[in-house]
């Protein structure tokens, strides 16, 4: 079983015929971030049967050039995102080193196993949450359902209220799963700084005789 054969199952219901006609349609009328084929990109860079991490985002970035079709990341040549800084703050804070993606690219950590999961895929051009309710949550949950039921000791990091609700979906006997704050400046003071995720993660990963993550 692959990304490919889940996605395309989920092709097959009705609810996902809705929403493509939808994004088809949106796409043609307005300024839709990601690019079509970068929808997707999160699967393709982390194969199902390397997955270790999973770090739940809410929509894509809304402005120019941004989203790339990761949670969270963005291509090198575009200044780094108020969230995007507060989580490299972290990184340097928990492992007392600086990240290896500085730059805000986080291609290198879906590379090792870290899902960067948006809960909603799409988004048009300024104008955040724009593609909520279109059908993407019923895909993602889908998504997270079917790692929560195969897989085990995923560790599923989730930030902010949004991402935190998903941990119903999550099977909590056969999986890790640390919340905190999102990271955001609204509310990272709240309680992201200090959760120290990036160090529990590895010491959970290490625990299982897994690689750790290079963040």
């Amino acid at each position: 079983m692959t990304w490919k054969d889940i996605i395309e199952n989920e092709q097959q219901k009705a609810y996902y015929g809705k929403l493509k006609e939808e994004l088809d349609k949106r796409y043609e009328t307005s300024v839709v971030f990601p690019e079509k084929q970068n929808i997707f990109k999160a699967f393709s860079l982390t194969k199902l049967d390397n997955l270790k991490v999973v770090i739940l985002g809410q929509d894509p970035y809304h402005g120019f050039g941004q989203a790339q079709g990761l949670s969270f990341s963005t291509p090198s040549n575009i200044k780094n995102p108020p969230s995007m800084m507060n989580i490299l703050k972290e990184i340097n804070d928990d492992l007392g080193k600086k990240s290896i993606c500085e730059d805000g690219d986080l291609t290198s950590w879906a590379k090792q196993g870290v899902l960067l999961l948006n809960t909603i895929l799409t988004v048009e051009e300024s104008k955040p949450k724009s593609h909520h309710n279109l059908g993407w949550e019923i895909f993602t949950d889908n998504i997270i359902k079917f790692i929560s039921d195969n897989n085990e000791n995923i560790i599923f990091i989730l930030w902010g209220s949004p991402a935190i609700s998903k941990s119903k979906l999550i099977d909590k006997k056969k999986h890790h799963i640390l919340t905190s704050p999102h990271p955001s400046p609204l509310s990272s003071y709240r309680g992201f700084f200090g959760c120290k995720h990036f160090s529990k993660t590895n010491e959970i990963l290490k625990s299982l005789g897994k690689e750790e993550i290079t963040w």
